[in-house]
């Protein structure tokens, strides 16, 4: 046997913990890693005795990438060998999965690169109480396990081929379609015709279903037999240009989708502006009549500035930092607490009544109720959508990213202006980009984020999921919050 470390396993293997979850290139995660890391997750939750009953049951579900039946596979062997029962839920999203976990107690593991390339893949682990934290991260990272070398060929298969997953188990997937299905009970969106961008998304078919109950005639679009990496964050030219002709073609309302795993909403209003998940994550949560917000420090600033909440509270970029943070708020309050990030997906903390049904909490990112609670509140104002957004402060939020770039690349990007004492790091900034103006504040709480004198914001940060290197920039227009983030990655480029 071979004693191993998760986090000597990490660097052997270069799969590692990102923003959420354990990633990397699909050729690195072999039956081995993916084993190794599931019998690690699972060794953490005997030992915090979350899981005491060998008897117990241990969900898990995938995304439609071709490489994730294996990585199931592999992870459900796992479960298996350590005693366990499998619950395969099958493809599904990851917020069906995760709030089939909550609901009967027992962990989840999810299979899923959500947005990032075809190239690569994940794991999302969830205890009993939901999503893991980093401090979960951590301790799952000091798991010494025993590995079996006789199960691995050399390339890290396993020797004999075994199939380790059950029948699929369906009731997941029912429970969040009823789950929508009863909080939105009357045709909200009758009259309206919307159309479904299912790309490769494992949500493709339930969202029509639950568009369809709620009234609206649905026209399904782009469908693709081949994984597409839809991000929320950066929306790809093709998709952009996409949803235009088919609002002409059709003459839509809308046009909806999600990410790979559908825990972040995409969403075209009726000119074909793409809706910044930032912006339709407050307005989902102002229609649930949310009180308390956590959000990322990336989310663009139109929260603060329209006074729909009670507090908001900033945090790094990443899901397990605003569970954190929600938490806290839950401890010190008794109202309605809900996050959301810059890419759209909204994570719910406490119930919440809404038409007459309580909707119970389901922390995790989550992109359906987003879609529904913005098209509804839309319908139910008398709006379009794009005359819906009109309303909110003019700020404006764009993101690009620079592909194929190293990690140690960006971080010493970011530290040549954030190692020196405040006034020199705003002396090198504004050298570095004297078309921006003057630096009023300088933010590190995840990245480095730079305020202008204008009210112009520049964002940069390394990706936690891919080697990318990523610039958010927020403006007064639309068109200079695009202007302004090609010209912060092309001073960056070429220095």
């Amino acid at each position: 046997m071979a004693r191993i470390t998760i986090e000597q396993l990490m660097q052997s293997s270069q799969v590692t913990f990102g923003t959420s979850g354990a990633r990397g290139l699909v050729c690195d995660m072999t039956d081995r890693v993916c084993y190794a890391y599931t019998v690690a997750f699972i060794q953490y939750l005997e030992k915090t005795q979350q899981l005491q009953n060998r008897r117990s049951s241990i969900v898990i579900a995938g995304d439609l990438r071709n490489s994730t039946p294996k990585i199931m596979n592999a992870c459900a062997r796992a479960i298996e060998e350590r005693g366990y029962q499998v619950v395969n839920a099958g493809l599904i999203p990851t917020p069906a999965v995760a709030l089939y976990g909550l609901e009967h107690n027992c962990p989840v593991i999810m299979v899923t690169g959500s947005h990032i390339p075809d190239d690569r893949n994940g794991i999302k682990f969830y205890k009993l109480s939901g999503e893991i934290l980093k401090a979960d991260e951590q301790l799952i990272k000091e798991q010494e396990i025993d590995l079996q070398q006789h199960k691995f060929l050399d390339n890290g298969a396993f020797r004999d081929v075994k199939n380790g997953l059950t029948v699929v188990n369906e009731s997941a997937l029912k429970r969040y379609v009823l789950r929508y299905q009863s909080l939105f009970p009357k045709p909200l969106l009758k009259g309206q015709k919307i159309g479904v961008y299912q790309h490769s998304s494992v949500a493709r078919d339930i969202i029509p279903e639950l568009l369809t109950h709620l009234g609206a005639q649905v026209i399904k679009l782009g469908f693709s037999e081949h994984f597409i990496p839809v991000d929320t964050e950066a929306v790809r030219l093709e998709d952009r240009e996409l949803a235009k002709k088919w609002l002409l073609e059709y003459h839509l309302d809308a046009i909806v989708s999600t990410d790979g795993d559908a825990d972040r909403p995409l969403m075209f209003d009726d000119t074909g502006q793409c809706l910044r998940g930032d912006i339709i994550g407050f307005i989902c949560a102002h229609y649930l009549h949310i009180d308390h917000i956590v959000t990322p420090i990336s989310s663009n600033t139109s929260v603060e500035k329209c006074y729909f909440f009670t507090d908001i509270k900033r945090t790094r970029i990443g899901s397990p930092y605003v569970i954190e943070a929600m938490n806290h708020y839950i401890e010190d309050h008794y109202a309605a607490v809900a996050g959301y990030e810059a890419n759209g997906g909204f994570l719910l903390a406490t119930p919440v009544r809404k038409n007459d049904h309580l909707l119970t909490a389901l922390p995790t990112r989550d992109a359906i109720i987003v879609l529904l609670s913005v098209l509804c509140h839309s319908a139910e104002q008398g709006l379009p959508l794009s005359k819906l957004f009109e309303k909110l402060p003019s700020r404006y939020t764009y993101s690009d990213r620079i592909k194929n770039f190293a990690s140690d690349k960006s971080q010493h990007l970011i530290a040549r202006y954030t190692q020196s004492d405040e006034l020199k790091n705003k002396q090198r900034i504004e050298a570095d980009f004297p078309q921006f103006g003057s630096v009023i504040a300088i933010n590190t709480t995840d990245g480095l984020r730079i305020l202008f004198d204008n009210e112009d914001i520049i964002h940069f940060r390394a990706s936690g999921n891919a080697p990318e290197f990523r610039c958010y920039s927020e403006s007064n227009s639309i068109e200079n919050a695009q202007a302004i983030n090609k010209m912060a990655l092309d001073t960056l480029l070429a220095l």
